[in-house]
């Protein structure tokens, strides 16, 4: 490098013969020096002579996949394919198709696999001449030569258009196709899947055609090399990622001073289903020890005692590319009682080592975390012990808490998980708080939702959306959280949830789930603590406004929620509004614009509600096992499903809309049923629920569509609430569909992927209320339903099955986040538009789900308290930092 700078007159072979030995991240960066340096780098004699000195020397290569690879480096491939287009009734074992290519590469990468050539004169398959292929070698850096020239025949005879199963190369290439990586230019890949793949280059002309005929292979003299790709499985890493995991793995052995202390905790121990007790038994099976042993080299499993190990989590593992089902298991190995229980333990722990994602060692003064009241308590004892400093004069007239001043009054608006954990924290550490809930208590809530689904009476403030626990009381209870699986943060709310009575086993469950059957008598144990704590606790009360002051919220303005005409409205003074409503309360985000509080509009999802009959789903995920179900009371959990597709638009359609949208399934509700969230009796709106036993015989789940401002702007809805009148519109048209009284519009999934009605008689439906078969392919816009036609079709390929005469779609589904955010402080969790206005949870868009919004309530109640000086603290230093908390976007 310095050479060049001091001598521009570098000759030219000897800047070739520098730049030939340089990495591809280096020569990418100096292919952007200069004109002649680019112009070299992208010769042809360049690319001929790197590709030589390759086979020659093991260089590191590098693959570059779309979605696998980091993007930032380029391969500089330049690509041209020589393609006969004429479609030739030639044999194709397999359907294999053979793609010929010249190109100019700096790197170059192919599969492990040969590649022929067909002759349509002499109908023989052979290797291709002068050409030179190379594969990665077994540790993914650098190239190994596998092939060159000619060296095998293989005939076929001209009368059979199908390959002979007894032919050599039949046999070869019908091998390769259980390989892992078969995704080169002679496909074995289906195109779906190989859509999946890119090659980063600097052309953009590369075009693969869909034709599945075997194309001739062009003579063509500069044809020198195959440039094939794969996509990464397994452990096959790019070199940085490695490099990342070799200093993470130092750092964590380095960290361990003492191995013969504290808890080394042990992760995805496999136990097969057939040495487990079931999904119910959380105790140390025989099974479990045998894993254990396994991991710390121990050679008698059964000496190893069951009280020096505690289950942390575990799941069940049923994924089609395991040879067995199993549950996986996390646990706790306490050293300081097992090597009082066993003593010849002491060399197998000394000789264990950290590693990443499977052994961890954490020292015995790591905090680990009670529950909510047990946390609160400790910061309240460690501010005690701190020397008091009273201060009479000055500071802010807002703070309360310190020399002897009045208690700070604090309104909670909401009384789901968000409102609940936010009051819990504040009336713990001493705050006068107010909670106010337009709905009704879980008693009187219970009966209101009766008369809905009985007698179809729909209470417009008491509901599935409105009343104590918020949405998620009658839904289907899962506890399942992208926040942190293990962290301190959902173990403190998962804890408080079992101090108010949900059973121990959603601590240890991968997928924890409570049912609205364990969730109505929680909730009434959670709000009799909160009125023992001193909480006022407001039922059948809405808040109308906000009372403002000097830019300051200094109380709202409430009314009976049955008070259509706010007759009966009354001022109530606070210091401090939190602002917990969920995602189904319009009227407060049109009453917050109107107070010119900040809301920005937030992407969503909306779609179908899909329902099966709960035996074809276990039948799809468990085969065999489909049998040890028994409605939820067998050895293995019901079985549910999680799937993800994107999907490309029509070319007409990415002016307007996203270019590639993400469709997946929401909330999927096991032996569950189909159940109403309508809040206006000229909507409709669905959603799943289940009972703790999931012993229902349907299974349903959303198949939803991402939206945003985009989709917003087809319809001419603009503004902070254009995501709100999205949902109007559908659910509005869903009522339509279905006749009105609350009938839902249905279809069955074959006939929506065929744009026909479905005749009747219908698949049995779970949803109570009634169905009408309608025309559910024409109720969204055509980009929308189009993706979820695709989406639906590559499902199949995941869950054959999926597609199925008795799947039935139902409509609509609307509410499955915030449509709207109200951008707030990420340390103080305050409004960043109106003084004393705390939104949180998910109705202020930063939350999705049961867990995160108990968080996001927790976290906020910390950030209130902290404010009024009744806690001086950080929640981080005493119970850890949530993941993303206060961030998360749903």
């Amino acid at each position: 490098m310095d050479a060049e700078r001091q001598n521009p007159q570098l000759p030219q072979d000897l800047v070739e013969e520098i730049l030939v030995r340089l990495p591809v991240k280096s020569l990418f960066r100096f292919h952007s020096v200069s004109k002649p340096w680019r112009s070299t780098i992208q010769s042809r004699c360049f690319g001929e002579r790197l590709c030589l000195k390759r086979s020659q020397k093991k260089l590191p290569t590098h693959l570059f996949v779309k979605g696998a690879w980091f993007q930032s480096v380029l391969s500089l491939c330049q690509l041209q394919l020589f393609i006969d287009e004429e479609k030739r009734r030639q044999p194709s074992p397999n359907d294999y198709q053979l793609l010929w290519m010249s190109t100019n590469p700096v790197v170059s990468t192919t599969l492990e696999q040969e590649v022929f050539d067909f002759s349509a004169e002499s109908w023989r398959y052979y290797n291709i001449d002068k050409t030179k292929l190379y594969q990665s070698s077994p540790g993914g850096r650098g190239l190994e030569l596998v092939m060159a020239g000619t060296s095998a025949e293989a005939p076929l005879p001209p009368d059979h258009e199908d390959p002979v199963e007894s032919h050599e190369l039949y046999k070869y290439l019908d091998k390769l196709s259980g390989t892992e990586t078969r995704a080169y230019f002679t496909m074995s890949l289906s195109q779906t899947n190989f859509l999946t793949c890119s090659f980063l280059s600097s052309s953009n002309d590369l075009r693969i055609p869909y034709s599945r005929a075997i194309l001739s292979y062009p003579r063509h003299h500069q044809t020198h090399r195959i440039l094939c790709a794969a996509k990464r499985t397994g452990k096959r890493r790019y070199p940085s990622e490695r490099k990342k995991l070799r200093t993470e793995q130092k750092e964590a052995v380095a960290k361990v001073k003492n191995k013969l202390e504290g808890v080394w905790r042990l992760s995805k121990l496999g136990v097969p289903v057939g040495d487990d007790p079931g999904k119910d038994s959380l105790g140390i099976s025989p099974g479990l020890l045998q894993a254990i042993a396994k991991v710390i080299e121990f050679p008698v499993a059964s000496m190893l005692p069951e009280e020096a190990f505690s289950v942390i989590r575990k799941s069940f593992d049923a994924r089609k590319i395991l040879k067995e089902a199993k549950f996986v298991y996390t646990v706790d190995l306490d050293v300081k009682t097992l090597l009082e229980l066993e003593p010849r333990a002491h060399d197998f722990i000394f000789r264990l080592e950290p590693k990443i994602g499977l052994v961890e060692h954490l020292s015995p003064d790591k905090t680990v975390s009670g529950d909510l009241i047990s946390v609160v308590n400790d910061c309240k004892r460690s501010k005690e012990d701190e020397p008091q400093i009273i201060n009479g004069s000055g500071g802010d007239p807002h703070k309360h808490g310190g020399g002897g001043r009045s208690k700070p009054k604090i309104a909670v608006v909401g009384g789901g998980p968000s409102g609940l954990f936010a009051a819990l924290v504040l009336a713990e550490f001493g705050a006068d708080v107010t909670l106010i809930e337009r709905g009704e208590a879980v008693e009187e809530r219970g009966r209101d939702i009766g008369a809905l689904v009985v007698r179809k009476i729909l209470d417009m403030e008491s509901n599935f959306c409105f009343g104590e626990g918020g949405a998620g009381t009658w839904s289907d209870g899962k506890l399942v959280t992208r926040i942190g699986k293990n962290s301190a943060t959902v173990l403190a709310v998962l804890k408080t949830l079992v101090r108010f009575g949900a059973p121990d086993n959603i601590l240890v469950n991968g997928k924890p789930h409570l049912g609205t059957d364990k969730l109505v008598p929680l909730l009434r144990n959670f709000r009799h603590y909160l009125q023992s704590a001193g909480v006022t606790i407001k039922f059948g009360t809405r808040v109308d406004d906000l009372l403002v002051q000097d830019s300051r919220v200094v109380g709202v303005k409430v009314s009976d929620s049955t008070d259509k005409l706010q007759s009966s409205s009354q001022d109530l003074k606070f210091d401090a509004v939190v602002l917990a409503v969920g995602h189904s309360a319009r009227d407060t985000y049109e009453m917050l614009l109107s107070r010119n509080v900040e809301l920005t509009p937030k992407d969503f999802a909306v779609g179908l509600r899909v329902e099966h009959p709960q035996e074809l789903i276990n039948s799809i995920q468990y085969s065999d096992l489909a049998g040890e179900v028994l409605k939820g009371r067998g050895k293995v959990p019901v079985a549910d499903y999680k799937v993800v597709q994107y999907v490309n638009e029509k070319e007409d359609d990415l002016s307007q809309s996203p270019s590639k949208r993400s469709c997946y399934s929401f909330c999927m509700c096991p032996g569950g049923q189909v159940v109403l969230t309508s809040t206006n009796p000229n909507e409709l709106c669905i959603n799943g629920m289940s009972f703790s036993r999931r012993s229902s015989k349907w299974a349903n789940a959303a198949l939803v569509v991402t939206v945003s401002a985009k989709d917003f702007d087809l319809l001419n809805l603009r503004g902070p609430l254009a995501g709100i009148e999205f949902q109007r519109e559908f659910e509005r048209r869903a009522a339509i569909m279905g006749g009105g009284n609350f009938t839902v519009p249905v279809q069955r999934v074959t006939d929506f992927l065929q744009n026909k009605l479905s005749v009747t008689p219908l698949p049995t439906s779970s949803y109570r209320l009634g169905v009408k078969s309608a025309n559910l392919h024409e109720l969204f816009p055509a980009h929308i339903t189009e993706s979820l036609r695709q989406s639906i079709s590559m499902f199949e390929k995941e869950l054959p099955g999926f597609i199925s005469e008795e799947a039935l779609l139902h409509g609509v589904e609307t509410r499955t986040s915030s449509p709207v955010r109200i951008p707030r402080s990420n340390e103080t969790y305050e409004s960043t538009s109106l003084k004393g206005l705390y939104p949180v949870g998910e109705g202020a868009g930063y939350a999705g789900g049961i867990v995160s919004a108990a968080v996001d309530g927790m976290f906020s109640g910390f950030a209130v308290a902290k404010s009024f000086d009744l806690f001086d603290g950080t929640v981080e230093s005493v119970i850890g930092k949530a993941q993303g908390a206060g961030l998360v976007k749903y």
